[in-house]
């Protein structure tokens, strides 16, 4: 390919050096831009390389000239800083329903976002391991799809499985398809839920996304507004443990004041909350009341009772006595 085909080329692998082999710590000197230029056919003199950071300059890209006559370029700030890649890369490795797979090939990307110096940096902090690590490695395409029907208002059908002692999926419903209206995407738990509504049972329901096989798009229309109306979203993974659902009540609820953290982690800010004495804070709360929310008070140990409504704390003891009856026999 003859070099003057590649010049209109110049100002994109000027911008790509830059990005790639330039940060706060390092630059790159004219002469060095003029050797990567040939390296990809393509000339360029001294006064062309000024005009063209002038140019770049003029568009937007953030690029400083370091002092004296040996100065060099370098690229002052990205759309994403280096301590945001590095949170993005925690996130990555951090969630459940990512394969390892796709972790790595996602950081990879985000790798892209910094210099070269930097992506280092960031494979140093990197460890992917198959802990706790999701196998369904089509959780992107069903999610796509998801999106697909909401934008597209319409229902969606899959299947969907539990593990067997064996390791092994098993489907439920001995493989039948669900039909349901998505109506929500939410996190949970290290967990990316489907938050949809069953015309057949005539309620909101949750499904773990990456449990969700063979997802595809239906043409009929979704149903269940009303039910989702009712839905305070901003309220809704507050109430819930681990997307169990069950009966919506409001709690009473005596804690030590050592656990006021622990609450507004759980309930958020805007929980009631209020002291009771010098060692106690008393917490209302709406729940919905499932083994799931007796097992994070039970995590509490004695440091929290529940004051009302009365059912709900007999229904506590009968759940904690049952736990102890069950190491009170041989089997």
């Amino acid at each position: 390919m003859p070099k003057s085909e590649k010049q209109k080329q110049k100002l994109l692998y000027i911008e790509e050096l830059l990005r790639t082999r330039t940060d706060e710590d390092h630059a790159v000197t004219t002469p060095q831009i003029i050797d990567y230029l040939e390296q990809n056919d393509i000339k360029a003199e001294r006064k062309s390389i000024y005009d063209d950071i002038r140019t770049l300059s003029d568009f937007g890209l953030d690029i400083i000239r370091g002092e004296g006559p040996r100065s060099g370029y370098s690229l002052a700030s990205r759309e994403f800083e280096l301590a945001e890649v590095k949170l993005l890369v925690d996130l990555v490795q951090s969630s459940k329903f990512i394969t390892p797979k796709k972790s790595r090939e996602l950081i990879t990307k985000l790798e892209g976002l910094v210099s070269t110096y930097d992506a280092r940096k960031l494979q140093r902090q990197v460890v992917v391991t198959d802990r706790n690590k999701t196998v369904n490695e089509n959780i992107y395409y069903s999610v796509d799809v998801i999106y697909a029907a909401m934008a597209d208002n319409t229902q969606v059908t899959f299947q969907y499985f539990d593990w067997n002692v064996k390791k092994e999926m098993q489907l439920r419903k001995d493989g039948a398809f669900y039909q349901v209206s998505p109506w929500l995407l939410t996190w949970d738990d290290e967990n990316y839920y489907l938050v949809a509504y069953d015309s057949a049972a005539q309620q909101m329901k949750h499904y773990r996304v990456d449990k969700m096989l063979h997802i595809t798009q239906s043409d009929t229309p979704r149903d269940g507004w009303g039910a989702f109306d009712q839905i305070d979203v901003a309220a809704y993974s507050k109430k819930t443990f681990g997307m169990f659902a069950g009966e919506e009540k409001t709690v009473q609820l005596l804690c030590d004041r050592s656990l006021t953290g622990v609450v507004i982690d759980r309930f958020g800010t805007d929980v009631a909350l209020r002291s009771y004495n010098e060692d106690h804070i008393l917490v209302r709360a709406n729940v919905a009341v499932s083994p799931q929310f007796y097992g994070w008070l039970s995590g509490l140990s004695d440091k929290v009772r529940i004051l009302s409504p009365e059912d709900v704390a007999m229904d506590y003891r009968n759940y904690l006595q049952n736990i102890l009856a069950n190491y009170n026999t041989t089997t």
